[in-house]
């Protein structure tokens, strides 16, 4: 039991160091913001769940440094490098994030809708 709430505990600060970012200034960390990033998930279920576990502890708390879900301002210097070059930072990490964003059954497709979603983009 002890040894199993050490593994969460170290799991846990590894996703929240992960989190850090010393990227560029988020655009509006207002509560408006914030609450709605804490409310988005995507709306396919696969990319929700995949979501839920990888990337929603950073991209909806305000203090990691990561743009909040669905701010498309924080996104907009982002989203203009292209989104094969937003994939190929996901996938190799930046900054804060780590390889893969810790999302490791995500496949190329994923990681483009999923970043889609982050960045107020999400296809219909």
């Amino acid at each position: 039991m002890r040894e199993g709430r050490t593994v969460l505990a170290t799991a846990l600060a590894c996703v929240v160091a992960g989190c850090q970012s010393g990227g560029a200034p988020l655009a509006d960390l207002s509560g408006d913001a914030l609450a709605r990033a804490q409310t988005l998930a995507p709306k396919d279920g696969r990319l929700a769940g995949l979501y839920a576990q990888s990337c929603k502890a950073c991209h909806t708390v305000a203090d990691t440094g990561a743009p909040l879900a669905g701010d498309r301002a924080a996104w907009e210097a982002r989203w203009a490098k292209g989104l094969p070059a937003l994939v190929q930072s996901t996938v190799g990490g930046l900054n804060g994030m780590p390889a893969g964003g810790q999302c490791f059954a995500c496949t190329p497709a994923d990681y483009e809708a999923l970043i889609r979603f982050l960045a107020g983009r999400e296809q219909a």
